[in-house]
C-alpha cells in the first residue's frame, strides 16, 4: 500500500461577500478540502498558518513528515498551558495562566514561535523591569524558559532561545515583606470572634496555610496532632502543597479553642470550618472579606493588612526569634529548609543587634 504523504496544504486569501478572509485547502481521503478560517482582519497570516497546521496535524499524523507550525498564542493556549497544568495546583494554575495570558500573550502572540529570538525576548524583559518588580520578572523568564523547552522537546524548535536569558534589576522597588510583633499578634487574636480567631491561630501558631486550615475535618485534629491530608482552593480539593501528607504539634492555647468550638458543631466528624452547607468547608474569600478584616481595620486596630500570607511570614519569623529549630518550624509549616529560611523568615533589628554583639564578644571587643 503506497504511504500517505505529508502536506502543508495551502492558504490563500479570498474575497468572501464583502470581506476577506483565510481559505485553507488540504487533500484528505482523496478529496480536496477548503475551510475558512477567518476575517483576515481579525486573523493575522501566522494564527491562519497556525489553524491550518492545527488541521492538519491528525491527517499527517505517522507520515514522518515536518513538524506543525504555531503562533506562540496557538502553542501557548494548545500545547503549554494544558500540558502544565496536568501538574499544577489550582492555586498555581490560576495565578500563572493569568500572567502568561497578562503578559506574555499579548506581546509575543501572533509571532511564529519557530521565528523567536533571544534578543527580542531579552528586550521584552528588559522593558517588564521598568515597570514590575524584580520577582515578577523572574517568574516571566520562567514561563518563556519552559514554554520554549516544552517546544523544543516537541521538535517545533531548533533551540530554546528563553535559556540563556538575564534576569534585569528592576526598576521597581520591592514591596516590605511584613510581618506581626508578638504584640500586635494579641492584638489581632482579641478582637476576633471564636471561629475566626481559631482560624486566626493555625495560621499564626499552628503555621498552616489557609488552604489545608479549611479544608480540616474532626478526624484531622486529635490527640494533641494536627494532620494535613488535603487543602481547598476555590472549591476544590487537592493535595498538600507539596504533595506531601503532614503531621504538627497544635499548642495548648488552640486545643482549648478547639475544644470549646467543637461543642459547637453541628457535625463532629465533618468539617471544622463548614460553610452553611455542613458538607462543605468555609470560603476563604468570604470568611476574610465579611468576617475577619472588617474587624481588623477598625481604627483601634489597623491591622487589616495582615493577610494569611501575612501571618505564615510571622510564624516562620516568631518561631525563629522563639529559639524554635529551623528545620522543626519548617517541618511544621510543609516547607523545605532553603524556602523556610529564604521566603518566609525575616529577622528583626533586636536579632541583628544581638548577632552583632554576640560576634563582637567572640572578638574580644565588646561595649566600650
Amino acid at each position: 500500500m503506497r504511504r500517505k504523504r505529508f502536506q502543508k496544504g495551502s492558504l490563500q486569501e479570498r474575497k468572501h461577500g464583502r470581506h476577506r478572509v483565510w481559505l485553507a485547502c488540504w487533500w484528505q481521503e482523496g478529496s480536496r478540502r477548503s475551510k475558512v478560517l477567518g476575517r483576515c482582519s481579525q486573523m493575522s497570516k501566522g494564527e491562519a498558518e497556525s489553524a491550518l497546521s492545527g488541521i492538519l496535524q491528525p491527517i499527517n499524523a505517522g507520515t514522518g513528515g515536518a513538524r506543525p507550525v504555531y503562533t506562540f498564542r496557538a502553542f501557548v493556549e494548545t500545547v503549554f498551558l494544558p500540558f502544565a497544568r496536568r501538574t499544577w495546583k489550582a492555586s498555581t494554575a490560576s495565578t500563572s495562566t493569568a500572567a502568561v495570558q497578562l503578559h506574555l500573550v499579548p506581546e509575543f502572540g501572533n509571532e511564529l514561535l519557530q521565528n523567536m529570538g533571544r534578543e527580542r525576548l531579552q528586550d521584552f524583559l528588559d522593558k517588564k523591569a521598568l515597570t514590575l518588580s524584580g520577582s515578577g520578572v523572574a517568574h516571566l523568564r520562567w514561563f518563556l524558559n519552559s514554554i520554549f523547552k516544552l517546544a523544543l522537546a516537541d521538535g517545533l524548535v531548533t533551540g530554546n532561545p528563553a535559556a540563556a536569558l538575564r534576569i534585569p534589576k528592576s526598576k521597581v522597588a520591592a514591596k516590605e515583606k511584613r510581618t506581626l510583633a508578638a504584640d500586635q499578634v494579641k492584638l489581632y487574636l482579641s478582637v476576633l470572634p471564636l471561629r475566626e480567631r481559631l482560624i486566626a491561630r493555625l495560621a499564626i501558631i499552628e503555621g498552616c496555610r489557609p488552604g489545608e486550615i479549611l479544608a480540616l475535618r474532626w478526624k484531622n485534629v486529635k490527640d494533641g496532632v494536627l494532620r494535613v491530608e488535603s487543602r481547598v482552593y476555590n472549591g476544590k480539593f487537592d493535595t498538600p502543597k507539596n504533595g506531601k501528607v503532614r503531621e504538627g504539634g497544635i499548642s495548648d492555647g488552640t486545643a482549648a479553642l478547639l475544644k470549646e468550638w467543637r461543642e459547637l458543631a453541628q457535625d463532629p466528624e465533618g468539617f471544622v470550618f463548614p460553610s452553611e452547607n455542613p458538607k462543605s468547608p468555609l470560603g476563604l474569600g468570604s470568611v476574610w472579606k465579611r468576617n475577619m478584616k472588617p474587624k481588623l481595620d477598625a481604627d483601634e486596630v489597623k491591622l487589616g493588612w495582615a493577610t494569611f500570607q501575612v501571618l505564615r511570614r510571622t510564624n516562620a519569623t516568631l518561631s525563629k526569634a522563639a529559639g524554635v529549630d529551623p528545620k522543626i518550624s519548617a517541618d511544621q509549616r510543609g516547607h523545605g529548609l532553603g524556602v523556610s529560611m529564604a521566603v518566609y523568615t525575616i529577622s528583626n533589628m533586636e536579632q541583628k543587634t544581638a548577632a552583632t554583639n554576640a560576634l563582637a564578644a567572640a572578638l574580644g571587643s565588646g561595649p566600650v
